[in-house]
């Protein structure tokens, strides 16, 4: 198997899924290039429905350049609102076009304002507002530019022949793989969790929550706060390296560690006056520091922590040659989601079943027909590991980090009980490789279920730095 990027594999992430050379190429020249539109599951009634009973208007937008939250923003000071009453189902990255959904609470559909780079359609009303994960996934239409073009058929040819463990089809020559799929290939990749999960300059998100599960407040804190990357700016790591310092003395000077710390790291400057405040650095301490950020990100850590240890049991499983695409006896599958729309692989992880001697054949045929998926745990209190060898590559890592599922019952938000994720994303891939203006440019079209990565289907093609990407 190739070698993952080095960085990747300090998150966890070892190989690459198909052996072919990469593109190389720039993703998100402009906004165009990367094109994001969430799939969406909420039907709203008319606007004319009673508003008491659907307080929440629905509406649709069409975003150039905006991070969610700051659109979120803006439109909440445009309307003379709370942010609070402002609600959407994910989260998009800022270097893009994206579609997504938005509720707004007691709204009048005629005050919505005009917004630079946004168009905003009023879709109707709903009950409630939208929660995060409210899509079954995101469509993509991606353009990839100064690129060597020649490797992407053999790579989607790869990718598809993942699919399948019989020798024949791993034979299949790429002009069959291409001929048969009609302009649309079935491909599978490892459902990773992509670096941008763990910070993509500074990778240590997951390092805080690994921290944090083994109780050791102090080093989460110094590993949020301390602990420079040569990524970052001059001033920052001067700032991280005084902090490591401190903390190495008997009589740390927290206050002139918060001097020195940049104006815009404010996690880290909330974190430093604390430990001003408090003085005694007990254990309580520590943690009352680490709390200073806010719950989602406090939640975030562990789910960084959790992602960590899922992308290191994938590449263990790869390493030993354990398939992703069907189940070994031991193995705990899901069944796929029936509600998804149309063409979406969507495992419901909720819906779960061990593959047993017995029962292993015809799971392995439900995988297969895009029916079931093998999965790999999301550590946490209530998590039951697999059996057999997968349960052995489970508890191998989870040993090798220090970790079982009890130590996830942590106070408050860093509590987790974990869950199930399937290892293998599988999706249905257009690519269109004959551009009448570019010959070093190629397409690719293709959907996701919400909470995977589109970026690990990227860097299949790219094999290039997570930071391109």
């Amino acid at each position: 198997m190739r070698e993952a990027h080095p960085l990747e594999r300090r998150v966890g992430i070892e190989y690459y899924f198909s052996d072919a050379d990469g593109t190389g190429g720039r993703l998100r020249t402009t906004p165009e290039d990367f094109r994001v539109r969430e799939l969406e599951t909420m039907e709203p009634e008319p606007l004319a429905a009673d508003a008491g009973d659907y307080p929440h208007l629905l509406v649709r937008a069409e975003l150039r350049q905006w991070d969610t939250n700051d659109f979120a923003h803006r439109l909440s000071n445009a309307l003379g609102i709370s942010r609070e009453r402002v609600s959407w189902a994910g989260t998009k990255d800022k270097h893009a076009v994206t579609t997504q959904l938005f509720t707004l609470s007691d709204v009048d559909p005629d005050d919505l304002p005009e917004i630079d780079d946004a168009d905003v359609e009023v879709l109707g009303r709903i009950g409630r507002t939208l929660h995060f994960g409210d899509l079954a996934g995101n469509a993509f239409e991606i353009s990839v530019r100064d690129a060597d073009v020649t490797p992407v058929e053999e790579i989607t040819a790869e990718l598809h022949a993942r699919l399948h463990e019989a020798a024949d089809e791993r034979r299949r020559s790429v002009a069959d793989v291409f001929t048969e799929a009609d302009g649309c290939v079935d491909v599978a990749v490892p459902n990773y969790f992509g670096h941008q999960r763990f910070g993509s300059r500074r990778p240590v998100t997951h390092e805080v929550g690994l921290c944090v599960a083994r109780g050791e407040w102090r080093e989460a804190v110094l590993t949020y706060v301390g602990n420079p990357f040569d990524a970052e700016p001059e001033a920052t790591q001067a700032a991280r390296a005084f902090v490591d310092e401190q903390a190495a003395t008997t009589d740390p000077d927290w206050q002139a560690a918060l001097d020195r710390m940049p104006g815009a790291l404010r996690f880290e400057r909330a974190m430093l006056h604390r430990l001003h405040e408090d003085g005694d650095e007990t254990a309580e301490d520590w943690r009352h520091a680490l709390e200073a950020v806010p719950q989602n990100l406090q939640r975030l850590f562990v789910n960084a922590a959790q992602s960590y240890a899922f992308n290191r049991i994938v590449s263990e499983r790869l390493s030993r040659g354990l398939p992703l695409s069907e189940p070994v006896a031991g193995d705990v599958v899901c069944f796929a989601d029936t509600d998804a729309p149309e063409g979406l692989y969507r495992p419901d992880t909720d819906r779960t079943q061990t593959a047993t001697e017995r029962r292993v054949d015809v799971m392995r045929r439900h995988c297969e027909r895009g029916r079931a998926f093998v999965t790999a745990p999301l550590v946490g209190t209530e998590t039951d590991l697999a059996e057999g060898e997968p349960g052995d590559v489970e508890r191998a890592v989870l040993d090798d980090l220090g970790l079982e599922p009890s130590d996830f019952d942590l106070p408050g938000e860093f509590h987790s009980t974990g869950t199930r994720r399937a290892v293998l994303l599988r999706t249905c891939v257009d690519v269109d490789t004959d551009l009448e203006d570019s010959e070093d440019t190629y397409d690719l079209s293709f959907s996701l279920p919400s909470g995977s990565y589109a970026t690990v289907l990227l860097r299949e093609y790219l094999k290039t730095s997570p930071t391109e990407l």
